[in-house]
Parts: C-alpha cells; sequence; structure tokens
C-alpha cells in the first residue's frame, strides 16, 4: 500500500509542478503581475510598469499599440481608436489590424477589412491579421474568401494546429451551421 501510495504521490506532485510551471509560463504565476487596466485617457508603460496620460510622450508606439489591443479585446473599442490615433507610426502591420479589429466590433466591417488588407500588405505572414480578415469575411457572407484566408494562416503556420487557424476554422463552421 505504501508503494501505490508513494506512486499516486509522485504523479500528483508531478501534475501540480506542471500546471504550476504552465501557470508562470502564461503570465499566471505570482511573479507576472498582471498589468493594470488603465482609466480612460491612460495608457500603460511597460518601462516604469504604470498608468500614464496617453498624450505622454515618454510612452513608445509598441506599447500603446498593444494597450490599444488590450483595450478592445476588453470592449473599450472607441478607446482603442482613440490611443491608435496617437501613435506617431500608424501605419504598422500590428497597429492597422488593431484597428481593423476595434472597427469591425463596432459594426464598421467594410471599413476594418480595407485596415486588415493594408496590414497584410505590410506583413503577408502575419496569422493574427488573416484571421480576423478571415473572420470579417465570415461577417460579410464570403466564405470563400474566409477560406482562402484559413488556407494562407495554414501555410504560414505549417500545420492546422496554430490558434489562428483553429478560431477562424471555428468561425467558418459556425457560420456554415446557421
Amino acid at each position: 500500500m505504501n508503494t501505490r501510495f508513494s506512486a499516486l504521490t509522485v504523479q500528483l506532485l508531478l501534475a501540480v509542478a506542471l500546471s504550476s510551471s504552465l501557470a508562470f509560463a502564461n503570465g499566471g504565476g505570482d511573479d507576472a503581475p498582471a498589468k493594470p487596466n488603465c482609466p480612460k485617457g491612460q495608457v500603460f508603460d511597460s518601462r516604469s510598469q504604470k498608468c500614464l496620460r496617453q498624450t505622454s510622450s515618454l510612452v513608445p508606439d509598441a506599447d500603446r499599440t498593444d494597450y490599444a489591443y488590450r483595450l478592445a479585446k476588453g470592449g473599450r473599442y472607441e478607446e482603442a481608436l482613440a490611443l491608435l490615433d496617437t501613435l506617431k507610426q500608424p501605419n504598422t502591420a500590428k497597429a492597422l489590424n488593431y484597428r481593423g479589429y476595434a472597427t469591425r466590433k463596432l459594426g464598421r466591417t467594410d471599413e476594418g477589412i480595407s485596415y486588415y488588407l493594408q496590414s497584410v500588405k505590410l506583413d503577408p505572414h502575419y496569422a493574427q491579421v488573416r484571421e480576423y480578415l478571415g473572420e470579417a469575411y465570415v461577417i460579410k457572407g464570403r466564405l470563400d474568401l474566409a477560406q482562402e484566408q484559413l488556407q494562407q494562416i495554414k501555410s504560414i503556420c505549417g500545420s492546422t494546429t496554430c490558434e489562428e487557424y483553429q478560431d477562424l476554422a471555428e468561425a467558418i463552421n459556425d457560420s456554415s451551421q446557421t
């Protein structure tokens, strides 16, 4: 009985250790505090680890862009667009993708598609923009164009296991069933 108990204990400890390391790798560890949600008109600055006014020249475009995406993912689309308007270099693949995402979520799908297409021109191997472009095509009922983006993502990722491929495949499948 002790041998069995020891084996179960070892398996349990191994499972706990593995899940802890996965949580840490995903930013869930105690050593990696979550970035705060800044009040409206402010942006999180990664250097100072504080919320600063979005008009501050101290906040680099990379932080502005990343925080705008965070705002959009949190449903704060207008704030995300206002923050993207403060970029010194607004014509990057990432910034245009996030602008497309926020405008699409506001119901301005055609405008979102135009931003996605600009992003694709800047970086044709950017899987996330292809996922979002495909989702916009699903909204427009253009499953043929969504499927084209799905194949592009498969080529970029080298398989069908990446998150972007799976998310777009699910959106296409869900639209086919309704």
